[in-house]
């Protein structure tokens, strides 16, 4: 069991390990033109020649982003989707708010946040928060609405009160549902804050890759989007472990 475990991602680290070295040599044998797609090792070179200025100065800075307008989607999206649980009236008045966010390109909104924002992280926090924030209010709304009549029956019969029922029945049953939705929201929200970075920022690989692109440095843009790719991987994972953690239940089925 362990062993199949292990295996299960041995087709897409082959599929992957494949095209890295059919894209090297298209380019080592110049059938690609390296200003269009750079070789790997290429790309690899170029990350560590400038590992202190990727990380430290451009990394960081849209990590910081990322989880700033994560943090605020997370906090304002629960609060909202337990109100609208809650209160039907708030269902019925934010609901389509939270679908019309959704359905303006984010591209056409972020020079909006840079003109009410300016050039500041705020801006960058804002794209990152209004791409993230739709998922989990979805999440956590229609996770606590699946709730089954006789589940609330049983507790209303118990005398439990509005909110007993919510924190004890409704918010644990929608918490796979919500944690679904997180792993998508942490990887929006760091899309959106290298949308905000590409439109207008001095920093952020955002930025970084759109200075390369100018500069026709393709080895430069594909090393910013590397490292964009791992911090999207890195920020699913973390949220997966901790989905284990908060729950716990599936894990002890699985065992059983």
């Amino acid at each position: 069991m362990k062993n199949s475990k292990k295996l299960q991602f041995l087709p897409f680290v082959s599929t992957c390990g494949g095209l890295l070295i059919l894209v090297e040599l298209l380019v080592k044998l110049k059938v690609v033109p390296d200003f269009i797609i750079p070789s790997p090792t290429g790309v690899l070179i170029f990350l560590w020649k400038n590992a202190s200025i990727l990380l430290w100065q451009h990394a960081l800075i849209t990590l910081w982003e990322t989880l700033l307008g994560f943090t605020f989607a997370l906090v304002i999206g629960c609060t909202l989707a337990i109100c609208m649980y809650q209160f039907p009236v708030f269902e019925r008045l934010f609901y389509p708010f939270a679908l019309l966010s959704q359905t303006i390109p984010t591209i056409a909104l972020a020079p909006i946040f840079i003109l009410w924002f300016g050039y500041s992280i705020w801006s960058k926090v804002a794209i990152s928060f209004l791409i993230a924030f739709f998922p989990i209010v979805v999440g956590l709304f229609d996770g606590m609405k699946s709730t089954s009549d006789e589940s609330l029956e049983l507790f209303y019969s118990l005398g439990a009160s509005k909110w007993q029922k919510l924190w004890h029945l409704s918010f644990p049953k929608a918490l796979p549902q919500l944690m679904s939705s997180i792993k998508l929201a942490i990887v929006y929200a760091l899309v959106g804050a290298s949308i905000g970075e590409w439109i207008g920022s001095a920093k952020g690989l955002g930025y970084y890759s759109r200075r390369m692109s100018g500069n026709l440095n393709a080895e430069g843009v594909f090393a910013a989007i590397t490292l964009l790719s791992l911090m999207g991987i890195v920020l699913f994972l973390l949220v997966s472990l901790l989905e284990k953690k908060v729950i716990f239940w599936k894990q002890v089925k699985k065992k059983s």
